[in-house]
């Protein structure tokens, strides 16, 4: 009788990069490439030589290409108001598909230019994990659901979903996760993204993990975190772009006048699964930086068993506890007054001197992680279309043209329409 050998476990390092963004960023190709880059950039002396890394970078970070070519709105200062003047610019290509798929302004206006922006966003992330040689969570974006037609890809009409997209090394794609659990600002009444579907969650088994992707919010879900943890997730990823001041409080439902600090609301995300051990580890990136009049703050850490911690250290505003493997510092101390005031100083518009002024930071850590031995789970027909297009056999649609949609406008409905995007809260 043979014995089977048992194999080593797996050694790998886990890098979170937490970039400072501004809207300048998306506004042509090359910006954006140059920002993206930047991020690798930050992660490349934190990479260990000859071994297994595994890069995440931040939620959302391609919603904001919705901006490419709009440079000259951004004087506009509020994404209220210049997605009304993106929207009505862009009339021609965003008119045909409020009407034929029967969507928002906002989605419209998001959709309009879609295949492009999100051809750029993955040839983009293809390119940096091929040149750093590393797995990479690119991020999360709004994304649609594609098919492949032969040489075309078809897009499913109207849907719109934050996807975080997995990458080798080689720039291949290993998979795709939509966010379940949208925040309001994503839902109906702010930029209305589609959510993703609970059963549709995987994990992908890969030399840098069996990986399991929690986007934001989802982290915090118990029915996304046992889902992942039942299907042996190793490593959590959850990409986040926290959409307030770090050190502002936030209310408590069913009862909005019972409030909490930000930063302890943040311990029932990744440090809580891990430190009650339902996933060994997780890496939470969270960007930072005031996009026209909104203001993302967070710090950025890397969690797994309490016993491999060097330190007790925690949040601002929360008391130190074993399970921080990395941790970003934030951008000042004090006393919890000082800390919620600094927070508000540099929010979006404060017109303090310390206005937009966030950290940047690279963490990383090296996780011990047991042999893969599940299988990898079969592809979508979404996920084939997307390997196709990053492969170079298949391309985006292009896109439709207005004319067929005009007849079915009455020209008085034009005021109606922007009334409407203005009515939203992008």
């Amino acid at each position: 009788m043979t014995v089977p050998t048992p194999q080593a476990p797996r050694h790998v390092r886990a890098v979170a990069v937490q970039p400072h963004w501004s809207a300048r960023d998306f506004t042509t190709p090359d910006a954006f490439r140059r920002w993206m880059r930047a991020q690798l950039e930050m992660a490349r002396p934190h990479l260990r030589p000859g071994g297994v890394n595994l890069v995440v970078l931040t939620e959302l970070n391609g919603l904001p290409l919705v901006l490419r070519g709009g440079g000259w709105a951004l004087r506009l200062r509020t994404f209220e108001r210049v997605a009304l003047a993106l929207f009505l610019a862009r009339l021609p290509r965003a008119l045909p598909v409020l009407l034929r798929e029967r969507v928002s302004p906002i989605r419209a206006l998001q959709l309009a230019d879609i295949d492009a922006n999100t051809e750029l966003y993955l040839r983009t992330c293809r390119e940096l994990a091929r040149e750093s040689g590393v797995y990479l969570c690119c991020g999360s974006a709004p994304m649609p659901r594609y098919a492949r037609q032969g040489t075309v890809l078809r897009r499913a009409p109207g849907v719109l979903t934050n996807q975080t997209v997995l990458l080798d090394p080689q720039g291949n794609l290993i998979g795709v996760t939509d966010k379940v659990h949208l925040t309001p600002d994503e839902e109906a009444g702010g930029v209305d993204l589609t959510p993703g579907d609970l059963n549709e969650l995987r994990v992908f088994p890969t030399p840098a993990g069996d990986l399991g992707v929690a986007i934001s919010l989802d982290a915090f879900r118990a029915d996304v975190i046992g889902s992942l943890a039942a299907q042996g997730c190793t490593v959590l990823l959850q990409p986040d772009a926290n959409g307030a001041p770090w050190t502002s409080q936030e209310g408590l439902p069913p009862d909005p006048a019972r409030v909490r600090d930000q930063p302890v609301a943040w311990l029932e995300s990744s440090w809580q699964v891990t430190a009650q051990r339902q996933i060994p580890y997780a890496v939470n990136p969270m960007v930072v930086g005031n996009l026209l009049d909104l203001t993302f703050d967070g710090q950025s850490a890397i969690t797994g068993p309490a016993e491999q911690a060097p330190s007790l250290r925690s949040y601002v505003l929360t008391d130190p506890r074993p399970g921080f493997l990395a941790l970003a510092p934030w951008v000042t101390e004090g006393t919890p007054d000082e800390l919620r005031q600094a927070g508000l100083d540099r929010a979006a518009h404060s017109g303090h001197p310390l206005e937009n002024e966030y950290r940047e930071d690279t963490l990383h850590a090296d996780l011990t992680l047991p042999p893969a031995t599940r299988p990898a789970p079969p592809r979508t027909p979404h996920e084939d279309a997307l390997d196709a297009l990053l492969r170079g056999e298949a391309r985006a649609p292009r896109p439709g043209t207005w004319r067929a949609a005009l007849p079915a406008l009455p020209l008085l409905a034009l005021p109606l329409l922007a009334l409407a995007l203005l009515r939203r809260r992008p």
